[in-house]
């Protein structure tokens, strides 16, 4: 077994313990995994950590989770949290996730129409969060991404289904946010 094999099976290792650790009930233990993730892990955590709001956490972990995922950094976990996003299994998470999103270091540019659809899906809460998600999203935009946030507006629009007032407004928001992207395309 060459060293770079030793060294990522250490690695694994300690991924698997800090993992066992995060899902243990013990606040401590939880916080202190939490810390070592942020330094020693990898994309495959962000779902375990996520699956912790699931469970019944004292208002101090909860905290340091939303913390923790407002902190990544790595551009590649985007798409991670727009997969969680994105999945039923998550619907009663999805707003604190949202809600480490806006102030976050990586790039969600390129995910622009993912968070019209999920404010069109959404409550009112979701869509608010995607408001503020896309008023901090620096840009540009590829046209195709526009195009597509103009599709999920025209069908939330269309849907004749009743719709929540305050959500509605929040809606126009972003169909003039959405609208001034227009002009700053990235052709």
């Amino acid at each position: 077994m060459s060293e770079l094999d030793n060294e990522e099976k250490k690695h694994n290792q300690k991924i698997k313990q800090l993992l066992i650790d995060i899902n243990s009930g013990v606040s401590t233990k939880i916080s202190s995994a939490l810390k070592s993730l942020q330094v020693n892990g990898d994309l495959t955590i962000i779902r375990p950590v996520v699956d912790l709001l699931k469970t019944e956490l004292n208002h101090q972990i909860e905290t340091e989770v939303l913390n923790f995922l407002g902190d990544l950094k790595v551009s590649s976990a985007a798409s991670e949290i727009i997969a969680i996003l994105k999945d039923e299994n998550y619907i009663d998470q999805r707003q604190k996730v949202l809600s480490t999103i806006w102030n976050c270091k990586v790039d969600y540019s390129e995910f622009l129409a993912e968070f019209v659809e999920i404010a069109c899906e959404g409550n009112f809460m979701e869509a608010l969060e995607c408001l503020t998600i896309l008023e901090n999203l620096e840009g540009p935009f590829e046209e195709h991404h526009v195009l597509e946030c103009h599709l999920h507006l025209k069908e939330y629009k269309e849907d004749t289904s009743a719709k929540d007032p305050q959500k509605a407004v929040i809606m126009s928001e972003i169909a003039l946010l959405i609208k001034d992207f227009d002009l700053d395309t990235d052709d």
